[in-house]
């Protein structure tokens, strides 16, 4: 099941974290919403944003949309060093998931940041910490196949790049802002 988020409920929770980086700008016309623990009392551990599941979700909000998918924001398992995105406003762009891979990977949205950095915190460390590539790409059906990128499900992954891609146009942009808030929302 989709999740059900009126748009202004989801747009609010956007707002709050987006006037905490930028107090004095509006925001852009299209933008991605992720809400870390959506579903935290209805999956997994109830009153806990559990990891490995698409326990999550991200709306595509532009001038003429707003879609709901599920999603994962957690790596996929616990384990020492390894990356979750900070809450907070990140910048995204096209590109591929899997660079490394032979014939360089599927499209995907990768930070629009230099050296592709952002903020993290890290399993068994302290602090805020750099991550890198940590890339919003399609998941897999028996994993939510991150090590801290944030992650769709196979069947939802299509939908959702080609909305992503769409609204980015209609808005003029060459890239979009990704909001992560944690949740739930009401």
């Amino acid at each position: 099941m989709k999740p059900r988020a009126k748009q202004f409920a989801v747009v609010a929770a956007a707002v709050k974290v987006w006037c905490r980086a930028y107090p004095d700008e509006l925001l852009p016309p299209m933008f991605v919403v992720g809400i870390r623990g959506y579903y935290r009392d209805t999956m997994g551990a109830k009153g806990k944003n559990d990891r490995g599941i698409y326990d999550d979700a991200i709306f595509v909000v532009g001038p003429e949309t707003f879609a709901a998918f599920n999603a994962n924001t957690d790596p996929s398992r616990h384990s020492p060093g390894i990356a979750s995105l900070i809450s907070g406003v990140h910048p995204y762009k096209p590109g591929n998931h899997g660079i490394s891979r032979p014939g360089g990977g599927y499209p995907a949205f990768r930070p629009n940041t230099k050296d592709e950095a952002l903020p993290v915190m890290r399993d068994g460390m302290d602090g805020i910490k750099e991550g890198i590539a940590i890339n919003i790409h399609r998941g897999s059906r028996n994993s939510t196949s991150s090590l801290g990128c944030q992650t769709i499900p196979p069947d939802q992954w299509d939908a959702f790049y080609a909305i992503t891609r769409s609204e980015m146009k209609k808005a003029g942009q060459k890239g979009f802002n990704y909001i992560l808030c944690d949740g739930p929302i009401v």
